[in-house]
């Protein structure tokens, strides 16, 4: 019992000073049938206990004032983002939710485990949480990609950052294979472990990516697809440490993902400084800034949302 208390006191000053970045996962309305709906959201409903989950976690951020309000508003924002983060297929994986909701329980000294009844004895659950979370990371994503994305930076702002900058930025520039153990849907259950083994083995006998088409021939269902040219700013998330560490020539190690148990290959790898490479630098730096904090097209793309939507209180 002291642990509860210990470690709910520990996640609770997490919490106040950091706001996790964690697929998207509908919240689990059906989970609790005596649960009242207070609000449809176009065709999503957000019940009572919803609002209660989400005024526990407030509870644990340590924010005043009527919580009540505060966790309506925050939920009607989420399922518009969550509705519209679907529609373009811009979610996070499970795999990656599941990757950082362990890493936060880290973070904290605890395994996943204990992180999942401390959110439960604090009345947030897990499954909030990372729904939570998920929006979290996902949406910064998807207003960047509309408003910024890879469009080409004017001439005006990119000659302003190399000013303040003072020099092209370095980065390092990655030639890739991507080497899929496809896994059919209907058959993850039973054959993830068997494709993973067969994933690992094929890893210590890779010939080089120049051989990679013709070593994959040799086995079942394995898709071989060059990657091309990838900046480190522009490494996915859940691929970047696994890619950072890797010398040139050799491969990752293994990731099971919605295709198979997949694995990158690093054909090349060097440091370069040109005025591409420090573009892709320059915008990676904004859309981090705006992850931490506010980006006033999340307000206009948000409230765009909101005129379009139908929300009907009970």
């Amino acid at each position: 019992m002291e642990f509860g208390k210990t470690a709910l006191r520990s996640v609770a000053f997490a919490f106040a000073i950091f706001a996790a970045p964690m697929i998207i996962a509908p919240q689990a309305h059906q989970a609790f049938a005596a649960s009242a709906v207070k609000v449809v959201v176009n065709k999503t409903p957000i019940t009572t206990d919803d609002i209660a989950r989400r005024v526990a976690f407030l509870k644990l951020q340590r924010q005043s004032g009527n919580l009540n309000d505060k966790a309506r508003e925050q939920l009607i924002d989420e399922a518009l983002k969550r509705e519209e983060i679907g529609r373009v297929k811009m979610s996070v994986s499970t795999a990656d939710v599941d990757a950082s909701f362990a890493r936060f329980a880290a973070t904290n000294k605890m395994s996943t485990d204990q992180l999942t009844k401390v959110l439960a004895q604090a009345g947030v659950g897990a499954e909030h949480f990372k729904s939570f979370i998920a929006v979290q990371m996902s949406w910064p994503r998807l207003v960047n990609a509309r408003y910024g994305g890879r469009n080409k930076m004017s001439t005006q702002d990119f000659v302003t950052k190399l000013k303040e900058r003072g020099a092209k930025p370095v980065t390092s520039e990655y030639f890739l294979q991507q080497i899929i153990f496809v896994i059919p849907e209907a058959k993850r259950k039973t054959i993830t472990g068997k494709r993973t083994a067969e994933a690992e083995v094929s890893r210590k006998r890779y010939p080089g990516c120049e051989q990679a088409k013709t070593f994959a021939a040799t086995m079942l269902d394995v898709s071989i697809k060059d990657l091309g040219r990838i900046l480190e700013p522009e490494l996915p998330t859940e691929w970047k440490p696994l890619v950072e560490k890797t010398a040139e020539g050799g491969t990752t190690g293994t990731r099971v993902t919605e295709k198979g148990v997949e694995y990158l290959a690093v054909c090349k790898k060097q440091q370069v400084s040109d005025d591409y490479a420090a573009e892709v630098v320059f915008r990676a730096e904004d859309l981090m800034k705006a992850e931490k904090g506010e980006n006033p097209n999340d307000k206009k793309y948000l409230e765009e949302l909101r005129k379009k939507a139908q929300i009907t209180s009970t």
